[in-house]
Formats: C-alpha cells, sequence, structure tokens
C-alpha cells in the first residue's frame, strides 16, 4: 500500500463551506439506555461547530470496539453517557466544512497537512477540545516521547471530551470533530479500513511501542489474545517492527483469524507461532522457546513482552507466565474487578507490568503511515448504518476480527 500522501499547498476555504447536497436532517443510531439496542432516527439535525477547531465531516464508517459493548453495559463509570447516546469512538470520513480563517487558528498539526474540503481523514475518539492549559496539555513535547503532542494539545487531558464515550460518536452520518485530533489517511487506504485502526489500531500499536526495541537481537513478543480487533492487528504490526511473536487466543474462531491472517501474509509464518491456549500451557510455550535457543534456565527463558488485551485473570496469568526474567507486560484491557498481580512476578523475577491508553496524535499519525508501508489490514465485517443491532450480536458471538459500519451500504 502506498504511503501517506499530504498535500501542504492546500488551503482552507474562506468561510465555512456548505456543499448544495448537504442535507438539513442525518440518520444517526441512539443508545436509549444500557443494556437496550439501538434505535434509527432519520430526523436529527446536523451537529453544529462551537470551536474554531472545529470541522464538519460526512462519516464514511464507523468501527465497534470492545468499549462500546462495556459502556452499553454500563460498565464505564467515570465516563457515564448522557443518553440517548452516540456509540463509536473509531471512524472515518470526508470534510464537507471548514469555519473562516478569520476566526479558525487551523494549521498544521503534529506532522499533518491543512485541512481542506474533501480531505479524507481518520477520527479517534479522543480529544475533542481539550483545555489547553492543564499539566497534561501543557507539557513540553520531547521528540522521543510518542504520546507528546504540540504544547496545548493533549489526547489525556481530563477535561476533553471523547466521541462516542462522553459525547456522541460516529454511528451517524455527520460529526463535528476537533481538526486537532484527526489523521490524515494514506493515499490507497479507505474509510472502512481506517475506522478500525482509529481505536483498536493505534492501541495495540502502542502498547508495541512500550514494548520496547524489537531490534536488540532475536527478541520476542506474546500477544494474548491474538485473533480480536487489536491482537490480530497487533500480530501484523509486530513482524513489521522486527519482533518474533507467539499469538495466544483459546476459542476456535479467533484462533482462525490469527491463523489467516499469519497465513495470508508473505514473511509472517517464520516470525508468529499461534499458540491454542487450551491445549498447550504457558511452561510448555516457555520451555519450547529455551530449547530452540539453547537456553536452560528458566529466568532466561520465554519472550521479552506480552501485550495482555482480554480481560480475564487467566489470560493475565498465562502472558505474565509467558515472560523471562526482567521482561514487561504492557496491560491493554481494564476488567471491573481488575487483576490479581503475583508479588513474587514483581520481586523474584523483576517483572514490570505497566498499563497502555491509545496513543498521541502524532503516533496516530505514525500508525497509519506503518500501516500503509507495510499492507497492516484488519478482517472487517461491514453492515450499514441500520443494521447496528445485528452488527453488535455478531461482536457478542466472539468470533474475532473487527465489526464496522459502512455507510456506503444500503441497509
Amino acid at each position: 500500500m502506498a504511503n501517506n500522501t499530504r498535500n501542504s499547498k492546500q488551503h482552507p476555504d474562506p468561510k465555512m463551506t456548505t456543499p448544495p447536497a448537504l442535507p438539513a436532517q442525518m440518520k444517526a443510531q441512539f443508545l436509549p439506555a444500557f443494556n437496550g439496542p439501538y434505535q434509527l432516527r432519520h430526523d436529527v439535525p446536523l451537529p453544529t461547530p462551537t470551536s474554531p477547531f472545529d470541522v464538519l465531516i460526512k462519516v464514511d464508517a464507523a468501527s465497534y470496539c470492545h468499549t462500546d459493548a462495556v459502556l452499553a453495559a454500563g460498565h464505564m463509570p467515570p465516563y457515564p453517557p448522557v443518553f440517548p447516546h452516540i456509540g463509536s469512538h473509531e471512524f472515518a470520513g470526508t470534510v464537507v466544512g471548514l469555519p473562516p480563517p478569520s476566526t479558525s487558528p487551523l494549521s498544521p498539526s503534529a506532522g499533518g497537512s491543512t485541512l481542506v474540503i474533501g480531505a479524507r481523514v481518520g477520527v479517534p475518539g479522543r480529544a475533542f477540545h481539550p483545555c489547553g492549559t492543564c499539566f497534561e496539555c501543557a507539557a513540553t513535547p520531547s521528540a522521543d516521547d510518542p504520546d507528546a503532542d504540540g504544547a496545548g494539545y493533549s489526547v489525556y487531558c481530563p477535561r476533553a471530551g471523547n466521541h462516542g464515550i462522553s459525547g456522541p460518536g460516529g454511528f451517524r452520518e455527520y460529526a463535528v470533530v476537533d481538526s486537532r485530533q484527526v489523521a490524515p489517511l494514506p493515499a490507497g487506504m479507505s474509510a472502512v479500513q481506517a475506522a478500525a485502526l482509529m481505536c483498536a489500531g493505534v492501541t495495540v500499536y502502542a502498547a508495541l511501542k512500550r514494548c520496547g526495541d524489537a531490534a536488540q537481537g532475536r527478541r520476542r513478543v506474546a500477544i494474548v489474545g491474538c485473533g480480536g480487533g487489536l491482537g490480530h492487528l497487533g500480530l501484523q504490526f509486530a513482524v513489521g517492527m522486527g519482533w518474533a511473536v507467539v499469538g495466544v487466543d483459546n476459542a476456535d474462531a479467533p484462533l482462525g483469524v490469527a491463523r489467516a491472517v499469519v497465513g495470508d501474509e508473505e514473511g509472517m509464518r517464520d516470525q508468529v507461532r499461534i499458540v491454542d491456549a487450551r491445549t498447550e500451557t504457558a511452561d510448555a510455550v516457555v520451555a519450547s522457546i529455551g530449547a530452540e535457543g539453547g537456553k536452560e534456565l528458566r529466568g532466561e527463558m520465554g519472550v521479552d513482552a506480552v501485550v495482555i488485551l482480554p480481560e480475564s485473570q487467566a489470560a493475565f496469568d498465562y502472558g505474565v507466565a509467558l515472560l523471562k526474567n526482567h521482561g514487561k507486560c504492557v496491560v491493554v484491557s481494564f476488567p471491573e474487578k481488575g487483576f490479581h498481580v503475583s508479588a513474587r512476578d514483581l520481586v523474584f523475577r523483576d517483572v514490570s507490568i505497566v498499563g497502555s491508553l491509545v496513543g498521541s496524535n502524532r503516533l496516530l499519525r505514525e500508525m497509519l503511515d506503518f500501516a500503509a508501508t507495510h499492507g497492516v489490514k484488519a478482517r472487517i465485517k461491514a453492515f450499514p448504518l441500520e443494521r447496528l443491532n445485528e452488527l453488535v450480536a455478531e461482536y457478542h458471538k466472539g468470533e474475532g476480527g473487527k465489526l464496522v459500519v459502512d455507510m456506503a451500504l444500503s441497509g
């Protein structure tokens, strides 16, 4: 796939542009309450920009994430939605409206180009209207810090809104987004593919970046939950980064997704080992890795890092057991009751445990360029907006891959 191409000579229109075909109302899917089905409405007013940073986009695709399911079940108490709620915090679209330059500070952000009408962009959930003054936003960016954007903007701003979580998301035909949070799409990347990368992609990419440098010898990373939405993308990103990879899952369908990804991608078969946790213990995997490297002591056998994607304690324990001494465990999932951590692993094996949540806008753009360069693609089942509840039912089957609303499809 081609690298990202950006036209820095393009300029915004002199006033908010409203294409003639822009309707007065739009379709949107609303969640009316916790644990209920989405309800489709056809008479929703188009959202209105409220900030000089705002742009109006026509949503082309919106992806469904595990967090959408967690929120719908009422398990995200720090971020209570306002009902009725429009979900999806990973979507992509086309810019159809810009503010006038007399009121807009729109300018290149985190390496991007000035937005123009017709620009294709990806939209992550974070961060909509950051305050610009808190300790997160005011932090001086560092060139070697992937989680730093320019001063005045931070995806970690505690006062910012979040599309699809604290505010309305992408399960609608039009959305107002913060121009500082979006990322231009690489040439040739579809909106459907891009939507799946706006949370799942950048989240697992950021987690792998926290695992360290794969270039330091033949280093191994394990991805627990390798057949899910994040996991099957993680397999591809990890191989592109140079890791030797152990992918772990424990259900037939996700394992099938992972094996298909490995089998379909040239060069991956030699770098990836897929493990069925139901039939192969962590100790057996560690022993086989040790045998390959001629190692004899338990502390020097295993993987250098592990990414934990499922929410089960068994998955966490399996992943930590794969680590060699001084290994790093990167936790992405957030089960309601947390994880039990063995102090023995921390003290006697010097295992470190860190968390990882999405990534900066700078890292988002880096991830998109990486995906385009290395041909990273999500395994997707697409649905029209009208059939969102069918998509949700499909999600709960747990068959892996990504589920995306494609606005080009008819219901």
